[in-house]
């Protein structure tokens, strides 16, 4: 009788997701108490498929060590942990899970915009610690969103939903991105500003949905936060290099802007002290796609991504690299 191919989980995903595994393959999920590594060296050779989370780091050495793997399931939108070029080398395919967290991750950002700039973290703070002595008025007094600008840097997918989002406040939108975006609501009037210090210098609340790549690591540094209006907001929910922390913290701490609310940081799980300490940060434990809805779909998909990769097919969410070198005809 032949074996079933193996899928390796590196971590649980919902059971919906496990369960349309488990119908066409023997699935593995790594104990989240051991070592990972330890782990990974015993059963990588027995390995057909690997479904990866973003802190798993899957290099070329790591691959190297899978015989057998015939596809790479990315349980997440980005894909910066895998060497993409080693995995076209090797003939591997990657996919990811885009479009189902899109929603959850434009809630989250604006549940950051609003808890940042009227403060309600501090509030909540006051209350549980009872200090709060009464309402006196120029206590908690934060920033009304009305008429203000909300600034999208990349207005892909995520960075459409959360201008979407902004109007419903009577907010105007700009965006700054390589080319100008075709596909936005006219009613929207969302102003293209591609000189990057001209959209910071416009924007009170400016909000990063862009990829982590060698080109926006540090896309944030002191130069760009300099440029920010003094009463701007800074908000990122989407990679933490993305961001020169330690120029944010210095930013911050000196007050030369008002605040900043994140959800990725440059070394997770490890949160600087520096950002930890400030009253004019909402920090939140990267959960933007931390929705019921949004993680079963997430399971779903990768789960479809390897059954169609088993099938001979191409994948649904392939990603875009590999989709170059299908039609390039490499593989």
């Amino acid at each position: 009788m032949q074996r079933k191919k193996r899928v390796l989980l590196t971590h649980k995903i919902p059971e919906i997701g496990i369960d349309l595994l488990k119908k066409h393959f023997e699935v593995v999920i790594l104990d989240s108490e051991g070592s990972l590594d330890i782990q990974l060296n015993k059963i990588l050779p027995t390995v057909d498929y690997l479904i990866s989370l973003l802190s798993v780091r899957i290099d070329n050495n790591l691959l190297r060590k899978f015989p057998n793997l015939k596809g790479i399931a990315n349980y997440a939108v980005g894909y910066n942990n895998i060497d993409i070029n080693a995995a076209i080398e090797c003939g591997i395919p990657v996919t990811n899970t885009p479009d189902v967290l899109t929603n959850a991750t434009a809630d989250l950002t604006w549940g950051l915009i609003l808890a940042v700039t009227r403060r309600i973290v501090e509030g909540d703070k006051e209350c549980r610690q009872a200090t709060f002595s009464g309402w006196a008025p120029e206590y908690m007094l934060g920033y009304e969103l009305s008429g203000k600008t909300l600034g999208i840097v990349g207005m892909g997918r995520i960075g459409t939903a959360v201008a979407k989002r902004g109007t419903g406040f009577d907010m105007k939108i700009c965006y700054h991105s390589r080319t100008k975006s075709k596909d936005l609501p006219e009613s929207m009037k969302a102003v293209h500003l591609p000189d990057l210090k001209t959209f910071l210098e416009s924007c009170d609340i400016v909000s990063l949905h862009v990829p982590y790549t060698d080109k926006t690591h540090h896309f944030i540094g002191e130069n760009e936060l300099n440029w920010m209006k003094k009463n701007a907001f800074l908000i990122n929910t989407s990679r933490g290099k993305v961001i020169d922390e330690v120029a944010l913290i210095n930013t911050l701490s000196e007050s030369k802007i008002a605040g900043a609310g994140l959800d990725v940081y440059y070394n997770e799980p490890l949160i600087p002290k520096g950002l930890r300490e400030l009253n004019n940060t909402v920090l939140t434990p990267h959960i933007g796609s931390a929705t019921k809805q949004a993680r079963e779909a997430m399971a779903i998909m990768v789960a479809e991504n390897i059954i169609a990769i088993e099938k001979g097919l191409i994948p649904p969410n392939l990603i875009p690299e590999m989709k170059k070198e299908i039609l390039k005809g490499n593989h």
